[in-house]
Parts: C-alpha cells; structure tokens; sequence
C-alpha cells in the first residue's frame, strides 16, 4: 500500500507536471502569436503613417500645381502686354493711359507671383537647356559660346518647376 500511495502521488505530481508543461507550451505559444500580431500591427500602424504623409504631400503638390494651365494661359496675357510696350512710339510712353496699362500688367505680376510664379533670369546667364530653349544661334563678337545674347519671350517657374522656359538667341564659336 506504501507503493500504491507512492506511485499514485507520482503520478498525481508527473499529471500536474504534465499540465503545467503543456500550458507553459501553451503560454509561449500565445506569447509568439500576440508578438506577431503586435510585429504586424507596428507594421501597420507605420504604412498607414506613410500613406498620410504621402497623401499629405500629394495635396500640397496639388494646391501648388492645380492652376498650371490656367496660369501657362495668363503668360499670355503677359506676353502681349510685352509686346504692346514695345510697340507704344517714344512720344506715346508717358501718357496717362499707357501708365494705367502698366499698372494692369504689374497687377497680373503680382497675382502671378502670389501664386509661386516667377520669371527666369536670363540676364547675363549661360544658356541652360533645363531652363532656357534656345530660338537661334548666331556669332557675337566679344560673346563667349552659349552666352544668353537676347531673351526673346521671358520663361518662368512655378514653385521648383519650369511653368515655361525662357526663349533666348545664344552665342556660338565663329
């Protein structure tokens, strides 16, 4: 009887051994399956971070960007003030009405402006096709190969983009 005692509390204590093995099995197992959930949420919760900045740049960029047809339209507008000006004889250049004319044309510079336009220099600049499409070349004494001899319709950026290059006449070698 001693022996049955014995072996029955040995196997008691083995069942609980038993037990305990398989629910720590159990534990580690659910340990490794909520890492991996807590791994994927992480990963998650960090695309969903990139996609609305993303999305938030996108915006940004189309704010900026929305009205460039509409404002290629109005350099237009600005092109033709251009060429009136020029056109206007030296004793026409002072009246009043070719003032107002030049108050219109820097009202539309301004608006231009207010929406991230600005025009490319061209003035004593080297010829750069990101910027600058050349129109002719032609020799120039005292001009050294490439130099911008002539800006022949004004180019403009909008924000960091080119709206529309400049039109220029460049300097070759004789």
């Amino acid at each position: 009887m001693g022996q049955d005692k014995g072996n029955g509390l040995d196997r008691e204590f083995h069942k609980e051994f038993d037990a305990t093995d398989e629910l720590e099995a159990q534990l580690a197992e659910e340990k490794k399956k909520s890492e991996e959930y807590l791994d994927n949420w992480r990963r998650a919760a960090a695309e969903f971070q990139n996609y609305k900045r993303r999305t938030d740049k996108d915006k940004v960029e189309y704010r900026q960007y929305a009205n460039q047809e509409l404002l290629k339209r109005l350099l237009i507008v600005l092109d033709s003030f251009d060429a009136g000006f020029k056109a206007i004889p030296a004793k026409f250049r002072q009246e009043p009405w070719v003032e107002g004319m030049r108050v219109v044309e820097r009202q539309l510079l301004q608006i231009l402006e207010q929406e991230g336009v600005t025009p490319i220099e061209t003035q004593d600049k080297e010829f750069d096709p990101n910027f600058h499409e050349a129109i002719t070349y032609e020799p120039a004494e005292g001009a050294s190969e490439g130099e911008i001899l002539q800006e022949l319709q004004r180019g403009f950026m909008i924000h960091d983009r080119i709206l529309r290059p400049s039109r220029v006449k460049v300097a070759k070698a004789d």
